[in-house]
């Protein structure tokens, strides 16, 4: 490492060092250097007429030399006590321009997590207007498949006007999965079961196009979801999903159905807020 490398380090270090830390060596300097003009014999200094050469005017004597303020009343004479006073100088002096140096760079420090703060705030805003905009269809598309969670674990017999899917369904509610599903806005002529795979198909192909345009980490729960959803409908029976076994599909179901009720009560949670403002 070249001398230029490691003054490079050695500033960097410096600058790291909290202002407060160069402010409490600046101060604790003054009474240690009390402490070497008061061993030094007093015949090193002139001292003025009704001053006192104990510790407490040797103290005075080290503000005002830090401080470089010279009154002029305390004036070293010896060689050992204008050497003590320069050495206290420069080191004022040097600690006063690393306290200098350490409050700009907290200050750069501070700008800086501020502009990233402010540029985090306007991605935040813009993504969340960008989900609210997309949350219509995607609470449809949400809904949509729990209505036919409810078609595929709920025999005609057991149907109510309130269509509601129950999670604590059982493998012979599932009798009629392979008729017609019976919901008014299926109107075609699949069963039950298949008309969920479809259903299921282009819930996991949206969330997959929405992870694209919207950055979902801002809402970790909601991303973890959506790739929860899309990786069990990939892992279940890869060429004809509705052909998979009972044991295989009620877990589809019970999964994917928790995670679209959570993502919608999430969606709510974001859109909530704006609609109210």
């Amino acid at each position: 490492m070249t001398i230029s490398d490691r003054l490079k380090h050695f500033w960097h270090v410096v600058s790291n060092v909290r202002p407060i830390y160069w402010l409490c060596l600046y101060i604790s300097l003054v009474p240690i250097f009390a402490l070497f003009y008061w061993w030094i014999p007093e015949v090193q200094f002139r001292i003025p007429d009704g001053g006192t050469a104990d510790y407490g005017g040797w103290l005075y004597y080290s503000i005002v030399t830090i401080t470089t303020l010279g009154f002029g009343d305390y004036t070293p004479m010896g060689a050992w006590a204008q050497c003590v006073t320069a050495v206290e100088v420069m080191c004022g002096l040097i600690i006063i321009g690393f306290f200098l140096n350490a409050v700009g760079s907290m200050k750069s420090e501070l700008d800086v997590e501020s502009e990233l703060d402010r540029q985090h705030r306007v991605k935040v805003s813009m993504e969340t207007e960008k989900l609210i905009k997309n949350t219509p269809v995607f609470i449809h598309k949400l809904n949509q498949f729990l209505s036919y969670c409810y078609a595929v674990t709920t025999p005609h017999s057991k149907r109510s006007s309130v269509k509601t899917y129950n999670p604590d369904f059982t493998a012979e509610d599932m009798v009629d999965m392979h008729k017609a599903s019976g919901l008014s806005e299926d109107l075609s002529k699949r069963s039950s079961v298949e008309s969920l795979m479809k259903c299921a198909s282009s819930l996991s192909f949206y969330l997959d196009s929405l992870q694209s345009r919207i950055d979902l980490s801002i809402w970790p729960q909601l991303l973890e979801d959506c790739f929860a959803f899309v990786a069990n409908y990939q892992m279940l029976s890869p060429l004809e999903p509705e052909t998979a076994p009972d044991a295989e599909l009620m877990h589809f179901i019970r999964s994917n159905a928790s995670l679209a009720r959570d993502m919608e009560s999430i969606l709510t949670q974001i859109s909530t807020p704006a609609t109210g403002q």
